[in-house]
């Protein structure tokens, strides 16, 4: 339940600090008074939407900080999930600096909006005036019908299928869509990888042929220049070989009368084995050096696929067209596997989609069995909110279309007068039967959802007399179950409460300011009278106020 709401220059407020009990605490004052104001700095606690505007001194941060008892809420995997301590105590704080930009924090752990949201959904739920045109709503009239309907895991469980059988249809429908594609390329895919393929690329292969090639284009030139070579080591007449023999035997002869020669005779030795080697291997390549124009075809016309094929694909190097290759033969094995692949995901599919049939029709069996109860309740309480002739009709029909919810559509029939037959709520209510409706539906919300804190923003408007106090005892029943919080221009209702709280405007040095304080019995006499006569207060109007307290 809510226990503290410290607010700190929001809108009018400058700074307030209120404690809330058990039970039904009662919140009144005149309007414009900033009854409101006080649920907008709730409302950020909770998960609202938060700007600059709020800040009363344009120079300073706005702070809203709420404590909650939360022993029993279940909230303790939460906490888990989000890797926060948990405390039966909670404390929430959300700042707003003067750029507009919010801060959450959660027992002083850093959170984010969402997760705010999360937690306040499940600790208190405010109504106010423009909620009853939820009425309307088929999702909220479904959600009232199951919050007293005792599902156990059965809708978990049906959620869980359902979602798998949506991601199942998705992917489904993706991969036809893809197939589709594929094989609208197919043959165009197939094209191209037979070309690469037949092409036989090697990595490197394009450097070689084009060494290969300036060989071949220019052989004629290469082998004149080594048939010259030749001639120049070993021709028979003029040669390296035969100088350095005749130089060689000319040594030989110079060592025998003079020492100094040897030295120079074996040097020249090992030039004329060099030289002769040399030789050797010019003549080698010299008559291996023959042109061959069939080979040099075949290389140009070779390069030219290559050169092709890399123009073609917009690459630079043959490892680029070996990836494409690559990539055309995984595209085509896609292609012939989209058939098996969808047919594994209709089968997963279809097996979900019979347990989500399965499970739609448990669901709606409990609703059903639900109806009866749920109509007999709300009749009861309208009745009893002054509505002797009133006909209220819950109908349950079929759709062939699953949601996260079933197959269930809802629809409240209602009417108010003997000679009226039951129509849609939005057609046939007007505000006063409207907010007693809603009165009756939350407290069955309560009831099923077990929030911890309820609401109520003047949900009794449009409404007076005897009415008006039989509202207040059903309100003051539902305290028994949960914390109520009820804003209220009604003093009948106002009496009804354990604890009483007065919203107020003050003048101050820098302008005017929203307050808050909890009346003694002495005041909350005071102002019940103030609200039964107006501003100027009579001693009957006293008297009655003190009747209705006791």
């Amino acid at each position: 339940m809510l226990k503290e709401l410290n607010v700190e220059n929001y809108a009018l407020i400058d700074a307030l600090d209120i404690s809330f009990s058990r039970g039904m605490s009662i919140i009144t004052g005149e309007t414009g008074a900033g009854k409101s104001i006080l649920l907008g700095a709730l409302s950020l606690v909770l998960g609202g939407r938060a700007d600059s505007g709020v800040l009363k001194d344009k120079s300073r941060n706005c702070v809203v900080e709420a404590m909650f008892d939360i022993e029993g809420c279940g909230l303790e995997h939460l906490f888990a999930e989000n890797e926060m301590d948990y405390e039966p105590h909670m404390t929430v704080r959300r700042t707003i600096n003067t750029s507009g930009k919010s801060r959450a924090f959660v027992n002083d752990n850093p959170v984010n909006a969402s997760l705010l949201r999360e937690i306040g959904a499940r600790l208190l739920d405010i109504h106010s005036q423009h909620e009853n045109l939820l009425l309307a709503s088929s999702r909220f009239q479904l959600s009232v019908l199951d919050a007293v309907t005792d599902f156990g895991s059965l809708k978990s469980d049906y959620r869980n299928y359902f979602r798998a059988y949506k991601a199942e249809e998705k992917r489904l429908q993706e991969l036809t869509a893809a197939a589709a594609a594929a094989k609208a390329d197919y043959d165009y895919v197939k094209f191209q990888f037979e070309q690469l393929s037949e092409a036989r690329l090697r990595e490197g292969e394009r450097e070689e042929l084009e060494e290969e090639l300036r060989e071949l284009s220019n052989a004629e030139d290469i082998k004149a220049g080594y048939e010259k070579l030749a001639a120049l080591f070993s021709g028979d007449e003029i040669s390296l070989v035969n100088f350095i023999r005749e130089a060689d035997t000319l040594l030989s002869k110079l060592k025998k009368v003079h020492s100094a020669s040897g030295e120079l005779a074996g040097r020249v030795d090992e030039c004329l084995v060099e030289i002769k080697d040399i030789a050797s291997d010019i003549a080698v390549i010299n008559d291996s050096l023959e042109p061959n124009p069939e080979r040099l075809a075949y290389v140009e016309e070779r390069l030219n696929t290559i050169y092709d094929l890399l123009k073609k694909h917009r690459v630079t190097d043959i490892a680029d067209l070996v990836a494409i290759r690559l990539k055309y033969e995984t595209s085509l094995i896609e292609t012939d596997n989209f058939d098996e692949m969808m047919e594994k995901v209709r089968k997963t599919m279809n097996e979900n989609l019979e347990k989500v049939k399965q499970l739609a029709k448990r669901i709606s069996t409990l609703r059903h069995k639900s109806l009866p109860p749920m109509e007999q309740h709300v009749t009861s309480l309208l009745k009893s909110l002054g509505m002797p002739n009133v006909v209220f009709k819950p109908e349950l029909s079929t759709s062939e279309t699953f949601s996260p919810e079933g197959t269930d559509e809802i629809v409240f029939l209602f009417s108010a007068n003997k000679d009226m037959s039951p129509k849609e709520i939005s057609k046939v209510a007007s505000g006063g039967e409207m907010s007693r409706l809603m009165l009756a539906l939350k407290s069955l919300l309560v009831k099923g959802s077990e929030l911890p804190t309820i609401i109520f923003d003047e949900i009794d408007t449009g409404i007076s007399g005897e009415v008006a106090d039989k509202m207040g005892d059903i309100i003051r029943d539902l305290s028994r179950m949960t914390q109520v919080i009820n804003i209220t221009h009604l003093p009948q209702v106002a009496a009804k409460g354990n604890n009483h709280y007065l919203v107020y405007k003050e003048d101050g040095d820098n302008g005017t300011y929203t307050k808050v304080r909890k009346l003694d019995d002495n005041e909350r006499v005071t102002e019940i009278a103030k609200m039964l006569s107006g501003a100027k207060i009579t001693d009957a109007a006293l008297e009655h106020a003190k009747e209705l307290l006791q």
